[in-house]
């Protein structure tokens, strides 16, 4: 087993104790396919200790997280973002060695995480409702009240990112959490619920329960006494989550993923474009939702942003994540295999493999490296161009005008993210508001994480807003207050 410079819990948090499972799973390190860790497998009883805890902790006894005031809980918030800041290089070590994502990417998300808290600690204590102009004979206002018991399944691309995401905001508004993480990485969530603990969270506020998705991640969906749902991952795994939460009517955000294009245009700045272009790509070895993993061209420059796309991709190299290279490892041996097979499938219908990086020569036998790859002459309607592949694959494609541009964009089920590149003023509001997506970014894509702008999709990528503001609201129920005063 390699040795991580922290070892996280090995047990499930619930009602601020660390609580031994009857049974255990292996972490395999994405790099090497060799064991670093065992993580807690909890069962559908932890998981009902962890509801139970957490309703406890929301129910307003003395000391509970539901009697702390939105003052108090901002300043634990920025006390705990402190603590993150504070463990970054371990918490960094861990994400990276459980993910396979290179550690200078490791250390973005860290300081992303860190950075949700600081966000939602400043916001905590503003979160307020509205006066309503009515009858002169009443008040009228509307307040914004929390849900309870907050159920987060979290997947595995983006651990310590998206425990920020859910937990800080789930947190400020005054709820109270029980989180699943994916059982393929989540130590560096254990390592920041230990942080939790450590910093003062009252018992029960924030509850951990790894283990397997089809046992806890299923007894968490159908539980009957969850407030609101979270889930991040797969639209599949989505639509059997919303259908569990449905019977107990049970409000879910979903984030499903996406097939994100980019728009590139001969009038735009294309060094620019195409650094972003591929940093969209190979960011977490394209095991990212938002990931640009379609390029749209202009017919004119198609050819030449071919090229210079194919000198780009064959200087990429993959490698351990510790190596900090261009591109890391899948997060697993299925998730790679099915990425290969997918390129595999469409070289055989004619699609040409117009250049691909390489693996580092020193790179570990048994890692899950997929090197980056960049198709051409794509036919439209193909699964390469329409299908979330979850891999540094990128997908090229020509249009000859604006039309074409935004009908070969929403041509997939999904819509999550999008980029337009033009300097043209009004082509880039035509196409913002013509694009089906939950974001558009006009000559730059991703707005470096945007801790503060509301995220989410339309279609297969889901619906409910996550980040900002509108994913704080998001996180309480509205309620009207009518009185009548004569």
């Amino acid at each position: 087993m390699n040795t991580l410079p922290v070892q996280p819990p090995s047990g499930a948090l619930i009602g601020g104790q660390w609580h031994a499972t009857s049974e255990t799973l292996e972490v395999l390190r994405p790099a090497s396919g060799d064991p670093i860790a065992r993580i807690a497998a909890s069962t559908a009883d932890d998981v009902d200790a962890a509801v139970a805890a957490a309703r406890a902790a929301f129910a307003g006894e003395l000391g509970s997280w539901a009697s702390w005031s939105a003052r108090a809980r901002s300043e634990w918030l920025y006390r705990f973002s402190q603590a993150i800041d504070a463990d970054a290089d371990h918490l960094a070590a861990l994400e990276c060695a459980d993910t396979g994502k290179p550690i200078s990417q490791a250390r973005g998300d860290i300081a992303a995480c860190a950075r949700y808290f600081r966000f939602y600690a400043g916001a905590a204590d503003k979160l307020h409702g509205e006066t309503i102009p009515f009858d002169p004979d009443y008040a009228v206002m509307t307040l914004r009240e929390p849900y309870g018991v907050c159920a987060q399944i979290i997947p595995w691309n983006y651990p310590a990112q998206i425990f920020g995401r859910c937990v800080a905001a789930a947190l400020a508004a005054g709820n109270t959490c029980v989180l699943k993480p994916a059982e393929d990485a989540c130590l560096s969530v254990l390592r920041l619920a230990e942080l939790a603990v450590d910093t003062g969270l009252p018992d029960g506020a924030l509850n951990v329960v790894p283990g397997l998705g089809r046992v806890a991640g299923a007894a968490l969906a159908e539980h009957p006494d969850i407030d609101h749902l979270s889930f991040t991952g797969s639209p599949d795994t989505g639509t059997l989550v919303t259908q569990a939460a449905a019977v107990h009517h049970v409000p879910v955000t979903l984030e499903l993923g996406g097939k994100s294009p980019q728009l590139l245009f001969a009038d735009a700045d294309r060094q620019s474009a195409l650094d972003a272009v591929v940093r969209g790509i190979i960011q977490n070895a394209g095991q990212t939702c938002s990931a640009g993993s379609r390029l749209l061209v202009e017919a004119s420059i198609h050819d030449e942003v071919v090229d210079a796309l194919a000198r780009r991709f064959e200087a990429l190299v993959c490698d351990a994540g510790e190596q900090d290279p261009d591109c890391g490892a899948l997060i697993n041996a299925r998730q790679r295999d099915k990425v290969m097979t997918l390129i595999e499938a469409a070289t055989e219908d004619g699609i040409q493999i117009a250049a691909r990086g390489r693996l580092a020569d020193d790179a570990p036998a048994g890692g899950h490296f997929v090197v980056p790859h960049l198709l051409t002459q794509v036919p439209e309607g193909h699964s390469v161009s329409c299908e979330e592949l979850f891999g540094p694959v990128l997908v090229v494609q020509p249009f000859a005008d604006e039309a074409e541009a935004v009908r070969l964009a929403n041509a997939t089920d999904f819509g999550l993210c999008a980029g337009v590149w033009t300097r043209d003023g009004g082509r880039q509001l035509r196409l913002a508001k013509a694009i089906r997506s939950g974001q558009v970014f006009v000559n730059n894509y991703g707005a470096a994480g945007g801790i503060e702008l509301p995220f989410g999709g339309v279609g297969k990528s889901g619906h409910g807003r996550e980040k900002g503001f509108e994913g704080l609201k998001s996180y309480t129920r509205l309620k009207t207050v009518a009185i009548r005063h004569g």
